[in-house]
C-alpha cells in the first residue's frame, strides 16, 4: 500500500482518482489547492503526488519547487495543455511524469505503479561511493560533491546522473535513457534527455566532460 496525495481543485477528478486508487490498494489524501499540497506534504510524508498545473492560491509548478525544498516525493503532473514546453518545464523541476487531461484513470494507474515500482527499486542499499578526481557521488545517500562542496541536483538529474555512473563506460541512447530513467510510455523525446544533460554538466562544473556525447548515439560517463 502506498500513501498518495492528490491535488486538483475540480472535486470530481480527486474522486476519480481516489476510487481508482483505493482500488489498487493504495491510501488518499486530498487536496484542492497547491498551498494546501505544500502544508500537508510539511506534516506528512507521501509515497507518491498527483497534482494538477492549472489550481488556485498555488499553482502546481511552484507547489512542486516548494516540496522539493524539504521533500523528495515522486510527482506526477496533471494539466489540460499538451504542450511541449509544458512537459519540458515540468521535467526540468524534477517530476516524474506529466499526464494530458482528460485522461484514462486506467493508463494514470498504470504510470503511478510504474513510478512507485520504480522508487521501490531505486531504494535498494548500494554499498558504494564513488569518486573520480573530485567529484564524488554517494548513491545510497543521494549526495554529489564537486571538490568538496556539495552540489544540489534535481531528483531526475539524480537518478541520470546515478545511472550514468552505474553504466559508465557504456555507450548508452537516448531511447534507452528515457525507457529506463523516465518509464512507462514516456510521451517526451530526445530533447528531454538533452536539456538535463545540460543541466547536469552545468552542475559538475569542471568534471562536465565526464559525460560524453556520442553524436548519433546519446551518451555514458567515461572515466
Amino acid at each position: 500500500m502506498a500513501r498518495l496525495l492528490i491535488v486538483d481543485d475540480e472535486q470530481n477528478i480527486r474522486e476519480v482518482i481516489r476510487e481508482y486508487s483505493e482500488f489498487n490498494g493504495h491510501e488518499v489524501t486530498e487536496a484542492a489547492d497547491g498551498m494546501s499540497a505544500v502544508g500537508l506534504c510539511k506534516l506528512n510524508d507521501y509515497d507518491l503526488i498527483v497534482m494538477d498545473i492549472m489550481m488556485p492560491k498555488l499553482d502546481g509548478y511552484s507547489a512542486c519547487k516548494e516540496i522539493r525544498k524539504t521533500k523528495d516525493i515522486p510527482i506526477i503532473m496533471l494539466s489540460a495543455r499538451g504542450e511541449e514546453y509544458d512537459k519540458l518545464f515540468g521535467f526540468e523541476l524534477g517530476i516524474d511524469d506529466y499526464v494530458v487531461k482528460p485522461f484514462s484513470p486506467k493508463e494514470l494507474m498504470a504510470r503511478i505503479n510504474a513510478v512507485l515500482s520504480r522508487k521501490s527499486g531505486a531504494s535498494a542499499p548500494v554499498s558504494e561511493v564513488m569518486t573520480f578526481d573530485g567529484l564524488e557521488i554517494n548513491i545510497p545517500a543521494r549526495t554529489v560533491t564537486v571538490d568538496g562542496k556539495k552540489v544540489e541536483l534535481t531528483p531526475k538529474e539524480y537518478d541520470l546522473l546515478f545511472y550514468l555512473v552505474e553504466n559508465k563506460n557504456i555507450a548508452l541512447s537516448r531511447d534507452k535513457l528515457l525507457s529506463d530513467i523516465w518509464g512507462y510510455d514516456f510521451f517526451g523525446d530526445d530533447r528531454t534527455i538533452d536539456t538535463h544533460i545540460k543541466n547536469l554538466r552545468n552542475n559538475l562544473g569542471p568534471y562536465r566532460d565526464f559525460i560524453v556525447t556520442l553524436r548519433g548515439v546519446g551518451y555514458k560517463f567515461e572515466a
